[in-house]
């Protein structure tokens, strides 16, 4: 028998089970009224305190709800309308308790639902989010789909209290050995959001491409960008495209942190400026899948002014406080040279105004304050890490045989690797964030993340196959408190979510570890590559751009969190070719998503 990572609080449910109770992450606690339910109409009416952030979570509220339903669902100032049957939005010091886990004050949020209305509560606007992601999830499945719907639209009655566990809930998207453009990291920022998840991790950089415009270096872009995995034309984003993803997911309450892979994986910078690579001279492109040949000349001062000037502009850009500076697998380099390389950038990032974090090779080095390693091993002890911990360090948990979003599930998925094991659904549930490392506390840990490396996956489709249904399993662990981790409950309120996925035309995996219902969506035919964004239209050796670069054109503006118009809708991007009636559908094979304006 397979040993539980924590004891169950129940034996496996055999009776219908209310969307209450289904909620994920599962809440603190949660209080059902026996027989009462809200119905949401077409005069129902969302209020939100008066302030623009509390607005801002009401339109993107309404926006989610006004496709499905065909109502209304005006946004208005609390006080304007008394009227019964709304949904109130309320910041408010009062009924959201403290929260469960250090660095998350202010991520909580009480929800309660009568026959006459919902409220929620919460002390700040990422609280409140969270409430309305809570909230969907209390409606029927069919509210995600991106067509009209016929109702009704019930809330079930009752009380929940919510809080995180950890401060740190992410999720990393590989756009360096596969490109996606905007929009595609754009729907995939949605996928976080509906979890509960507060940041995004993006490998901007690697042997294979390059993805963000350096003006004082801009041969990256345009020669490192020009490449990928398999030898496809690759891409990068511009300063404004970044800005734009940066903006879209802020909106959302999440951070993106940026990752510029130093001193190793850098074969795209070096064939862009050969003065960087060991000996001055430039190598070939890259586009296998191999790792560890590749690094920077980490003995010229040349080296160093490039990394100044590439995490200067990025740090700029970047309104979130971590960059990640890579670290690992540079297999070229002795250890000293290493360790000596990393003592040197270490201060560059604080200079910048960020925090250091890196992959957990970089515990040999010095201590940089307030650095987080990241720590994708496979084994639950590692006294390097743990010694860097009792230095000051934070951990960031993202052991590859549980969080590697591109792991196979089974011998036989089409997709993904098997470096560190087959990983189902369980798996990726069935640990201790908290207690996973030896010699490492709890309060060290700042949180989890799942990272989808994508040298197999080159579509949307593939990116969602790979990330469904483990990302809710790891959203549980980061969110949800150790007492209520329970693979027999979460099993079944992860069953739920899969009509709410086909609904919104949203490819997963059928792990036979669940109990599905319905019919899922499965990876299309892979022969339509994403749309590429910024492509270098035939970039030479040198740089020299022989005509314009390829742009995708945007989508409409989004709210952003700074800069942006008090109360500006947030968008929602949907599926190119959203769910019918009956929540089945084509899934996306490459396409561009259709954003909701």
């Amino acid at each position: 028998m397979r040993p539980a990572a924590f004891p169950p609080r129940s034996v496996e449910a055999t009776v219908p089970q209310t969307r209450l109770r289904t909620v994920l992450p599962a809440p603190r606690r949660v209080e059902p009224a026996e027989g009462v339910e809200f119905f949401l109409t077409p005069g129902t009416t969302i209020r939100t305190t008066p302030v623009p952030e509390a607005v801002a979570v009401g339109r993107y509220l309404a926006e989610l709800l006004r496709r499905p339903t065909g109502y209304p669902l005006p946004v208005v100032p609390v006080g304007r309308s008394d009227a019964p049957g709304g949904i109130s939005l309320l910041l408010t010091d009062d009924g959201a308790r403290p929260a469960s886990g250090p660095g998350t004050a202010g991520e909580g949020y009480l929800l309660e639902a009568t026959a006459t209305g919902v409220v929620i509560r919460a002390r700040t606007a990422a609280g409140l989010f969270y409430g309305v992601q809570t909230l969907r999830q209390l409606l029927p499945a069919k509210i995600e789909s991106n067509r009209r719907q016929t109702g009704p639209w019930t809330v079930p009655g009752g009380r929940i209290e919510d809080a995180p566990r950890f401060a740190y809930r992410g999720a990393m998207l590989d756009v360096a050995r596969h490109f996606f453009a905007v929009p595609h990291v754009l729907r995939f920022i949605d996928h976080l959001a509906r979890y509960k998840l507060n940041h995004l991790h993006l490998h901007l950089t690697d042997d294979q491409g390059w993805r963000i415009a350096v003006d004082s270096w801009p041969r990256l872009a345009t020669v490192g960008g020009a490449t990928e995995v398999g030898g496809g034309p690759g891409g990068y984003y511009t300063k404004e495209q970044y800005a734009e993803i940066v903006a879209y997911a802020a909106a959302r309450h999440i951070t993106v942190v940026p990752e510029i892979d130093l001193p190793g994986h850098t074969n795209a910078a070096l064939t862009a400026y050969g003065e960087l690579a060991p000996g001055g001279t430039p190598p070939p492109e890259y586009t296998g899948t191999d790792v560890g040949f590749s690094a920077v000349d980490v003995t010229s001062e040349q080296t160093y002014r490039f990394v100044d000037d590439v995490l200067g502009e990025v740090a700029a850009l970047t309104p979130g406080p971590y960059l990640h500076i890579g670290g690992d697998e540079a297999f070229t380099l002795a250890a000293p040279d290493y360790a000596a390389f990393m003592n040197r950038i270490q201060p560059i990032v604080t200079r910048h105004g960020k925090t250091v974090l890196g992959w957990h090779q970089l515990a040999v080095a010095e201590h940089s304050p307030g650095r987080v390693l990241q720590y994708w091993g496979t084994a639950t002890e590692d006294p390097v890490v743990a010694d860097a911990v009792a230095r000051g360090a934070k951990l960031l948990l993202s052991p590859g045989n549980r969080t590697y979003l591109d792991m196979k599930y089974a011998e036989t998925t089409p997709l993904g690797k098997d470096w560190a094991g087959l990983i189902e659904v369980r798996d990726a549930y069935d640990w201790d964030p908290g207690a996973y490392l030896a010699g490492v506390p709890a309060e060290a840990v700042l949180g989890v993340e799942a990272p989808l490396w994508t040298e197999t996956v080159v579509s949307v489709s593939d990116v969602e196959f790979m990330t469904f249904p483990r990302l809710p399993a790891i959203a549980e662990l980061g969110w949800s408190p150790a007492e209520a981790h329970d693979w027999a409950d979460f099993r079944h309120r992860l069953a739920q979510q899969g009509d709410r996925w086909s609904a919104a035309g949203i490819t997963f995996h059928r792990s036979p570890e669940v109990p599905w219902s319905g019919t899922p969506t499965v990876p299309g035919p892979r022969s339509a590559a994403p749309t590429r964004v910024a492509r270098p239209a035939d970039a030479t050796a040198a740089g020299t751009e022989t005509e314009a670069p390829t742009r995708v054109v945007r989508p409409a503006d989004v709210a952003a969190a700074a800069g942006a118009e008090a109360g500006a809708p947030i968008r929602v991007v949907r599926p190119a070719g959203d769910a019918g009636a009956d929540g089945a559908e084509t899934p996306p094979t490459g396409g561009t998503p259709t954003p909701i304006v």
